[in-house]
């Protein structure tokens, strides 16, 4: 039985949270994507591992395959009995040609599907602060191609009638017909104080957007290049109140990260809210200690132990696998107190639905011994430390100065990280980069070791850097570093509540 399919999938403007839930799962259960310049390449990284990935844009008159290629291709890997997904910019049927691929398709007799997208002229204005239609202004919206060329003898745009016929225009890939355009449009009716906006790459966190009128937007938009939508018409004049994405806090910052990959998406989701353009930099890797023999025999004597100490949520959750691999359940921690290191670590403890007993005010091993001595005697008690293999060694010898017995154990080890983005440093050098995040002290010393700490001194003044805590601070003064955003929360939210009051809005 042939599975061979083509979806023709509308990728949505730019913005990859635009996507619909079916186009998200087509890429999913695709064997060969073919995607083109528009598509936001992080919408790639939901595909299966394996699959076949056909890049196919067109930018700037430049085509890597011409139109008549991309069809033969399409029709090729579906008759390999391959489910392709066809990735388009916007909408495939608006002004994106998928009424022509679906045509040789069906010439072929290869099953397709369409899976609408969110198409340019209404996200963009709208991530712009332009509703296209309101009933105070308008109630018609028209949809116009921009790329006509100037010199052909007949347009098939009949301006004497969408010019004053239609309230709202929204011009596709016309920056470079604009002074046309708009000649055009006062040429057959329309006011020359008409407001108008050009839009470069909206909903992305490189939008740029220039208001005028018509008599105006020419000049006013001349640095503006492609890809960028048109808006004409009385609606432009609401940007003023509903601009929101714009005004982000964070917007038209870059910011890179850090944290392991595991765990970077909780912390970039918090940067992306507030507007910023989140790297992903994981300097650091999360990998299983090189004997699990000592963890097994921990939790098979965990009922000879009155303290589970843990400092971090990857030895929360290092621990816990493990004990569901060895097929036992939290019934084995019955009688066991447990303290934890901030809230994060608190959380990923309760999510097993267990209660912390001890939690310190300060997210430091100093407050964690200071907070065990008053809410226990610590002379003669057992304490279990599920840790990273590079963890600090404060707390078992402050505890163990105590009277305490302590087994101060590797459940975990950091390793350094293998980034995919090879050109940090180029784009730190650029400009490209505003604030570098650290959020524990081995985040900084990987950071320093792949950079190079002689790329990094020069550095200085251009980039902020920014830390979790106090611990972490001291590494990077350590090594060079000047930290100029300091949490002073310990925490992930914390930390990004630092970068927010630091942060002047940008000038728009």
């Amino acid at each position: 039985m042939r599975r061979s399919i083509v979806y023709l999938v509308g990728a949505g403007p730019g913005d990859p949270g635009l996507i619909t839930v079916k186009g998200r799962e087509c890429i999913k259960k695709a064997d060969v994507i073919v995607y083109d310049y528009l598509v936001n390449v992080e919408l790639l990284k939901a595909a299966k591992p394996g699959v076949e990935m056909i890049y196919v844009g067109k930018q700037g008159g430049s085509h890597t395959l011409e139109q008549e290629d991309i069809n033969k291709l399409l029709v090729e890997k579906a008759l390999e009995d391959k489910i392709v997904t066809r990735l388009k910019g916007g909408d495939p049927y608006i002004f994106g040609r998928g009424g022509e691929e679906a045509l040789v398709l069906r010439e072929y007799k290869i099953p397709f599907e369409v899976v609408p997208g969110i198409t340019a002229a209404i996200a963009t204005p709208n991530y712009a602060g332009i509703p296209v239609t309101h009933r105070e202004f308008t109630s018609t919206f028209g949809l116009i191609t921009g790329h006509e060329d100037p010199a052909k003898n007949e347009s098939s745009i009949d301006w004497s009638k969408i010019s004053t016929g239609i309230g709202t225009l929204a011009f596709y890939m016309g920056v470079k017909n604009l002074p046309y355009i708009t000649e055009q449009l006062m040429k057959h009716g329309r006011s020359g104080d008409t407001p108008v906006a050009v839009i470069r790459w909206g909903t992305t966190f490189r939008q740029e957007t220039v208001v005028g009128t018509l008599n105006t937007i020419v000049a006013k938009a001349k640095n503006i290049k492609p890809p960028a939508i048109t808006i004409v018409g009385e609606v432009v004049k609401l940007r003023d109140q509903l601009n929101w994405f714009e005004n982000r806090p964070l917007f038209g910052k870059t910011i890179v990260v850090t944290r392991s990959r595991e765990q970077a998406s909780e912390f970039a989701d918090r940067l992306y809210e507030f507007g910023a353009n989140v790297i992903e930099f994981p300097t650091i890797e999360i990998a299983k200690p090189d004997s699990i023999q000592p963890l097994d025999e921990a939790i098979n004597t965990i009922n000879s132990y009155d303290w589970l100490v843990f400092t971090s949520i990857n030895g929360v959750d290092s621990f816990f696998q493990r004990l569901f691999e060895l097929g036992k359940d939290v019934r084995v921690l019955k009688g066991l107190k447990i303290c934890a290191i901030g809230p994060a670590t608190a959380g990923g403890i309760e999510k097993y639905h267990i209660r912390v007993d001890c939690e310190p005010p300060k997210f430091v091993a100093e407050s964690v011994v200071e907070e065990l001595k008053r809410v226990t005697a610590i002379k003669g008690e057992r304490f279990l430390l599920p840790r990273a293999d590079i963890a600090r060694s404060y707390l078992p010898e402050e505890l163990q100065k105590l009277g305490g017995e302590v087994n101060d154990l590797v459940v975990y080890k950091t390793l350094m990280g293998q980034p995919k983005d090879v050109n940090i440093l180029e784009k730190m050098r650029n400009g490209e980069i505003n604030i570098v995040t650290f959020t524990s002290s081995s985040t900084v010393r990987n950071f320093v070791q792949l950079i190079g700490k002689e790329n990094i001194i020069p550095l200085k003044g251009h980039i902020q850097f920014a830390s979790i805590g106090p611990i972490t601070t001291k590494t990077a003064e350590e090594m060079g570093i000047d930290i100029a955003i300091k949490a002073k929360e310990y925490t992930i939210p914390g930390l990004v509540n630092a970068i927010l009051e630091s942060t002047s809005p940008i000038d728009k």
